[in-house]
């Protein structure tokens, strides 16, 4: 009595460990996103940065949180200070079309 469906367990094996394979690797990459924050606390993993975040403001967060001594974040905020383009200002003169 067995052997008359049978065949349908043997194809029906596979596929259920197929998909235990699948949900375990995706639970794996969901807690390692959720987790990755670091020390942030935040776990929001990869996307844990503002994209918006100015160089400055990185070098400000790294300074607080202690990755950088005060004379690393001194030169670093010169160099930026040094590389950012300056805004144009208005001509002084008087030139220009009002």
């Amino acid at each position: 009595m067995y052997w008359n469906g049978g065949w349908a367990w043997m194809a029906f094996v596979p596929l259920l460990w197929i998909a235990l394979i699948v949900l375990v690797v995706w639970a794996v990459i969901r807690l390692m996103h959720a987790t990755a924050g670091g020390a942030s606390g935040r776990g929001r993993g990869w996307a844990d940065s503002d994209p918006r975040e100015t160089p400055e403001e990185i070098l400000d967060r790294r300074y607080a949180s202690g990755e950088i001594d005060t004379d690393a974040h001194t030169e670093a905020r010169e160099r930026l200070a040094a590389h950012r383009p300056r805004a144009r200002r208005p001509d002084s003169a008087g030139g220009g079309r009002h």
